[in-house]
């Protein structure tokens, strides 16, 4: 009575997964049944004979029966071993069922990427990373969403895309992220303008009593700017994008802050000069960001490896 009591007690205890032989025992019990040696069933699982012996007994004990007679002959199935090995083959093929279903999910979510990016690395660092991530994962679509730092953000929150790139100051509230590079705000000017002949550096204080062609605020850019200006930067024009503020410089509109990466040509060919600052910090990191708590996973993790090389 006692023997029984204890059996019972062991078998009612406990979390089914300390119950339950794990799928690479069953899988050895199987192959046992349809080779009729332990030794060949070990060698087509990729174990030792040893190993597959004492996963055989490991198993017996967890189970309290006896599952293979072995002989110099081979190794037969019990009658409960018959009847385990019948119960196993339908755990292994809802497992194969499962894991099938788990690739399907995997697929479908590699079969797509959302990106939200804001504007400046939207138009000038993004394209060499996606040209990069589609000579690894040439069957994954990818759609770019292009928005203000703000947006980028809201994007993420609302599920409405799995990776986002931001310009700003801080990280938005819900986010995590990694800085990913580096970039400098540079005031430039047409030609024609009085300032693209100064001499001596711009001071803050002139800048900030200057109108400017702005990006809207909710902009990396914008919020950089005014955080350096204590928040006195005067808009001339707001527009919602790099282009917009870069052409309307070159015409002559004003004076205009921009990164450094959107203007590189333009400076070289002189259609804008850049004007030096004194007395501002105007550098500011590039992140990456996600959902806090859900690092980017398939393609969006991948595209983040590309973003640091």
């Amino acid at each position: 009575m006692s023997t029984t009591g204890e059996t019972g007690d062991r078998a009612a205890g406990g979390t089914l997964a300390h119950r339950v032989p794990d799928l690479g025992a069953l899988e050895l019990l199987l192959a046992v049944a349809r080779l009729g040696s332990l030794g060949a069933a070990a060698r087509e699982v990729g174990i030792t004979q040893p190993a597959a012996s004492s996963r055989i007994r490991s198993m017996e004990r967890q189970l309290g029966v006896a599952l293979v007679d072995r002989s110099p002959r081979g190794s037969r199935l019990t009658d409960a071993g018959a009847l385990v090995t019948d119960w196993a083959r339908r755990v292994v093929e809802a497992a194969e069922a499962f894991d099938a279903g788990a690739q399907a999910l995997r697929d479908r979510r590699d079969s797509r990427l959302r990106v939200a990016a804001s504007m400046t690395i939207a138009e000038y660092l993004l394209p060499g990373w996606l040209l990069a991530l589609r000579a690894q994962r040439p069957d994954t679509a990818v759609s770019l969403l292009a928005g203000n730092s703000a947006a980028v953000a809201e994007r993420l929150l609302a599920d409405e895309a799995d990776l986002g790139f931001v310009e700003g100051l801080t990280v938005p509230q819900g986010l995590d992220s990694t800085v990913i590079a580096h970039d400098r705000l540079i005031v430039v000017t047409a030609p024609a303008h009085p300032w693209a002949r100064r001499r001596r550096p711009l001071a803050a204080e002139e800048l900030a009593a200057t109108p400017l062609i702005l990006r809207e605020r909710g902009s990396g850019t914008r919020q950089v700017l005014d955080a350096a200006l204590g928040g006195l930067a005067r808009p001339l024009i707001e527009l919602s994008s790099t282009t917009a503020v870069k052409a309307s410089a070159v015409g002559g509109a004003g004076p205009a802050v921009l990164s450094e990466l959107a203007v590189g040509e333009e400076l070289a060919m002189r259609r804008l000069v850049s004007i030096p600052v004194e007395g501002i910090a105007l550098r500011r990191d590039l992140r990456a960001v996600w959902p806090t708590g859900h690092r980017p996973t398939g393609p969006a993790r991948e595209l983040l490896s590309l973003t640091r090389g």
